[in-house]
């Protein structure tokens, strides 16, 4: 009888142990499912992803009778007596950023930061920092801003030369900041839907945005300027802006690839601004008429209007009337091509033009110069 007990007992506590064993296998598995390359790429990146707080002031006319002083008449006897008042209003904008520099370089869109007066930069660890502009280039829509640095958390910088539509898409954002105790990121998810779009943006309705990366991950307002990165928590693309009839996060979302943001991080590492290519060739779409004076044989290529003075196609003898055709070996087809190509260079990049010229071909190579900046 205690034989049988003894045994009944070592049976019961082997139950127990293989429903705890059970039981604990069971929870690392989930652990296992939940911890994916999402979950863990956000937590790669979401350090390094903060916060831009932008002040800025706007001014604006405001008559005291509007409708009044609309008649040409009235306006002629009274003259400037009664003049529009200018007045000045503060606003604050939000935007997200990325440090790719440990010594505190962040980098971000031109327009979250166009016009800024003072930049705030709240990092994930909620320490809140003066930014200050370091440099912008509206062609790309991609600037850099320096806070304090020192040994920060700093992105992972992928390629974007390699997407693949379909690939997972991860959008990261700190459009809050320091107005919520939390000031951690948020994450959207979603895939790489299309690559190489242009399309004219709705915030900026005169901007055309080239070679642009689309995704279907939501990016939120506030979130333009954060990194878009792959699965193994590379950064791909920068946030840019969100194409939506409703205003909100449902929408196409549209991302700057990573190959523009290396140059300029390389420049303002090397040369403390960012070296903007100057080409120097004006140019437009061929139409049938042109195509026609010119007796080419279709409309494809873009026809030299105008060449500046002094800029690396001037040098190299490029003229009103030629025909580009190709450039590095790419068919150039129009104006978009072109634009695209010229987006792509870099100051001290040698680049080769096949050219249609009074009806012969010609190649003609040479180095892109920096354009020169205004004297302030």
């Amino acid at each position: 009888m205690r034989r049988i007990a003894i045994l009944v007992l070592a049976a019961g506590l082997f139950l127990v142990s293989a429903v705890h064993t059970f039981s604990q296998e069971a929870n690392n598995d989930i652990t296992s499912s939940r911890v994916n390359a999402i979950v863990r790429a956000a937590e790669k990146v979401g350090p390094a992803v903060v916060s831009i707080n932008v002040l800025q002031t706007k001014l604006y006319a405001s008559h005291p009778f509007p409708g009044f002083f609309a008649d040409p008449v009235i306006r002629e006897y009274f003259g400037d007596l009664f003049a529009p008042r200018v007045y000045k209003e503060q606003i604050q904008s939000l935007g997200s950023g990325v440090i790719v520099r440990a010594e505190g370089y962040i980098l971000t869109n031109e327009h979250v930061v166009r016009g800024a007066e003072q930049i705030k930069v709240t990092l994930p660890d909620g320490r809140v920092m003066a930014g200050k502009l370091v440099d912008a280039d509206a062609a790309v829509d991609l600037a850099v801003v320096k806070i304090r640095g020192g040994n920060l958390p700093v992105a992972t910088i992928g390629q974007s030369d390699d997407l693949i539509i379909g690939e997972w898409a991860i959008a990261i954002g700190n459009p809050f900041g320091y107005l919520l105790d939390d000031t951690q990121p948020t994450v959207t998810v979603g895939v790489i839907s299309a690559l190489h779009r242009s399309i004219r943006s709705g915030h900026r309705s005169s901007a055309l945005y080239r070679d642009m990366i689309q995704t279907d991950a939501a990016i939120n307002p506030g979130n333009s300027g954060g990194p878009l990165v792959n699965a193994d928590g590379e950064m791909i693309g920068i946030n840019t802006f969100i194409f939506t009839s409703g205003g909100g996060s449902e929408g196409v979302g549209f991302a700057r690839p990573i190959s523009y943001a290396k140059r300029i991080i390389d420049d303002i590492t090397r040369y403390g601004r960012i070296r903007k290519p100057w080409i120097g060739a004006h140019t437009q779409s061929i139409t049938e008429e042109v195509s026609r004076a010119l007796g080419l044989k279709s409309n494809a290529g873009v026809l030299v209007v105008e060449v500046d003075r002094g800029s690396s196609a001037g040098k190299a003898g490029i003229r009103c009337g030629d025909v580009i055709k190709r450039a590095d070996s790419g068919l150039i087809r129009d104006e978009v091509d072109w634009e695209s190509f010229l987006l792509s260079t870099y100051v001290g990049e040698r680049v080769e033009l096949e050219i249609i010229r009074e009806g012969k071909m010609v190649h003609t190579a040479f180095a892109v110069i920096e354009l020169r900046r205004k004297e302030k």
